[in-house]
């Protein structure tokens, strides 16, 4: 692996882990101003699980592609 493409790659899961940070304080955020929506902590839990899973999919692909 070449230090171009081991530097992209940390660049992109450093993106992906800001950005998944964000989603879920953002859950967070929206389901305490609403709190008929659900509890803070299991909506941020809830779309955390979905963004593990998004993530395990798309890692799934590339190494099957590779």
């Amino acid at each position: 692996m070449s230090t171009l493409t081991l530097v992209l790659v940390l660049f992109v899961g450093l993106l992906l882990v800001l950005v998944s940070g964000l989603v879920l304080a953002g859950l967070a955020y929206v389901t305490h101003r609403h709190p008929r929506m659900e509890k803070p902590l299991g909506v941020a839990i809830g779309g955390g699980g979905l963004l593990v899973a998004v993530v395990v999919g798309l890692v799934a692909v590339v190494a099957l592609a590779t």
